[in-house]
């Protein structure tokens, strides 16, 4: 419905503004019409010019607002805004949708008109999650909202609980990641219609599905991007980024951005219910502020929400341990921090290859380990590759403050082919740190296809026409060749053009690789059933994670539980180990126990040879590249605990 065409009927204005909105700027349909209200202090006059009927001038408010009511027009209208009588008609800045991209007239939207069923879901904790990334326009071949919902009982099935889908703000072009988006309240028209969105958030809740939004509050995309027209304080004057001008969340006139800003968050979780948000790049967002805008927004945000759970997660470069921390610390208030440490040291385990910006990581074992025990492996200390201090203490942060992943759609595209890190190891050595990932305290993340492995890549694709696709496709370039490899003019030559529509179906998944590639399938569902069902993963070891070096390959975890019912970890990414002695307390079974294999990597189920008996007389044997988790078990009576 949202979605239609409007009618002809004739719009008249009013000088009722006695209206109660729900968010103070945008087109919102209230009792009697549809209330505008919009901010550009720079203009004197503003119009409102329906496609259908004549323009509605707006009043003038102090502080740079103009606002009024339309009478007898569609519910589902489409306009623009006239500036001070010029010739050129401009999208709302806070449109509810774009019907025809960023360059076309927004569209009235009416939310009350979707009957939600998801009064009783409670929102989504920070234990217990399993997260999804997910690009709507690649995860299935149509590439809509409709057909990713038909996924969703899928994805709940295998033990994923909480969906991050990739940034929706409208953004122009057939296709693109998101990241540049210039319609921060228009979920884009590439996918379907707002409620088409609303209806998959609901149908997740009813599978017991949280759903984030990736939110880019850091900056505006290059195309589209019509906010200077309304108020050149939009920019900042005082902080850049690696993308341009920054936001203006501290300089003069910062007021009305910062709620801006603070209003999308609201509007995204009271009128499409979802969960939290991941922010994107937070580094990027400058505030100087007595109060940071990202606290500004969690804190509205949850207000929105009610009674309901939510969670905030936060890519940040500087890894700065404040985002997490709560407000009586003087924190954000987030949820959680993505954990790029985790992924490079990993990537480094998996493939032997540590340059640029992976080369400040070995990937060992005491690598893989303190990212176990304590998130973050720079917290303070100085990176070689970015020549100054990285990271801030985080010892003090619980497990479920950092969220670890092998794959992301950055990390999957930044190599030149788009290829999955499956593709740059063996199948045992990343079965293994499978069992890392998915076992570990850490909230783990997926990124689509990962649980089967699928073979299509993640390129970067952005459908930029002309000088702007051109630049883009140098700019794409010249990052890329800070991996020597991919500095060759060889690898060059082989870099996709992101504007090539063929780059873009090319990353679509196929999900007839569920079953053909089963194997792998199977792995990651049993591995989520053990972090679902064991209480020494489910509970992220209740009395702690400790872990040992057991050669220069290999190391242990040891999950601690309250009743001494613990669960070892044995991961070994290099060559088959025999361990005589064993001169380490954590391989020690609990008293009158000993230990038996529960799992194993190794299992034909997976592809594995199968896993050989673990003790000869006093050896212990852990097959190279693979990961196997041990059990207590009461021992024989009289017989030495294993």
């Amino acid at each position: 419905m949202d979605g239609s065409n409007p009618t002809t009927a004739p719009v008249t204005s009013s000088t009722n503004t006695n209206t109660t909105r729900r968010l103070p700027i945008g087109a919102e349909p209230v009792e009697g019409g549809v209330h505008f209200r919009v901010w550009a202090p720079r203009r004197s006059r503003i119009e409102v010019v329906p496609d259908a009927g004549e323009s509605i001038v707006l009043k003038g408010e102090p502080g740079g607002y103009f606002s009024g009511l339309a009478t007898g027009g569609p519910a589902n209208m489409r306009y623009h805004f006239r500036l001070d009588q010029e010739k050129q008609l401009y999208p709302d800045p806070a449109s509810r949708f774009q019907p025809e991209g960023p360059h076309g007239p927004s569209q009235v939207i009416d939310p009350r008109q979707f009957n939600w069923s998801d009064a009783k879901w409670p929102g989504i904790k920070p234990d217990g999650q399993v997260l999804y990334e997910l690009h709507v326009g690649t995860f299935t071949l149509e590439g809509t909202y409709a057909s990713a919902e038909r996924e969703l009982p899928e994805l709940a099935r295998i033990g994923i609980t909480c969906l991050e889908i990739m940034p929706l703000a409208d953004f122009p072009g057939r296709f693109g990641w998101g990241y540049d988006g210039v319609d921060l309240f228009a979920p884009t028209r590439l996918y379907g219609t707002p409620d088409e969105l609303r209806h998959f958030i609901d149908r997740a809740h009813s599978l017991g599905l949280g759903v984030i939004l990736d939110v880019v509050y850091n900056h505006f995309g290059p195309d589209g991007n019509y906010l200077s027209a309304f108020s050149e304080h939009y920019s900042s004057s005082r902080h850049h980024t690696e993308w341009g001008i920054a936001l203006n969340f501290d300089d003069k006139f910062s007021g009305p951005v910062r709620e801006f800003f603070i209003s999308n968050a609201r509007y995204w979780v009271s009128e499409f219910h979802f969960d939290g948000f991941r922010f994107d790049a937070t580094q990027s967002i400058f505030d100087d502020s007595r109060e940071h805008i990202l606290g500004a927004i969690v804190i509205a945000a949850r207000e929105a929400a009610g009674t309901r759970n939510l969670y905030f997660v936060a890519e940040n470069e500087y890894q700065d341990s404040i985002i997490v921390r709560p407000r009586e610390r003087k924190g954000y208030g987030l949820t959680a921090l993505w954990n790029d440490d985790f992924h490079h040291s990993a990537r480094v385990a998996l493939s032997g290859r540590n340059e640029a910006y992976y080369s400040d990581y070995l990937g060992t074992p005491q690598e893989l380990i303190s990212a176990i025990k304590y998130g973050y492996l720079y917290q303070g200390q100085r990176s070689r590759w970015q020549g100054k201090p990285r990271g801030s203490p985080a010892l003090d942060l619980p497990h479920n403050a950092f969220v670890n992943y092998l794959e992301n759609h950055d990390q999957v595209a930044n190599s030149v082919n788009g290829a999955r890190p499956r593709e740059l190891t063996s199948s045992g050595r990343y079965r293994a740190l499978t069992a890392l990932l998915l076992l570990a305290p850490q909230t783990p993340l997926l990124f689509q296809g990962q649980e089967f492995a699928a073979s299509s890549p993640f390129l970067y694709f952005a459908d930029h026409p002309g000088e702007l696709g051109a630049a883009v496709r140098a700019g794409r370039g010249k990052f890329l060749s800070q991996f020597p490899s991919a500095a060759v003019p060889e690898s060059q030559a082989r870099l996709a053009d992101p504007s090539d529509e063929r780059t873009f179906l090319r990353c679509k998944l196929d999900l007839s690789e569920r079953q053909t590639h089963a194997l792998w399938y199977a792995l990651h569902q049993d591995l989520l059933a053990l972090r679902r069902d064991e209480s020494a993963f489910r509970a992220a070891g209740a009395k702690g994670v400790d872990g040992a070096v057991l050669d220069p390959h290999a190391f242990v975890l040891r999950f601690f539980t309250n009743d001494g019912n613990d669960r070892l970890l044995l991961v070994n990414l290099g060559r088959d180990l025999n361990l005589e002695p064993i001169p380490e307390p954590l391989l020690a079974p609990p008293a009158g126990h000993r230990w038996e294999a529960q799992w194993s990597s190794e299992d034909a189920r997976y592809g594995g040879t199968g896993l050989p008996p673990l003790k000869n007389k006093d050896h212990l044997l852990v097959p190279g590249g693979s990961a196997i988790v041990l059990r207590p078990i009461e021992a024989p009576a009289k017989s030495p605990a294993a």
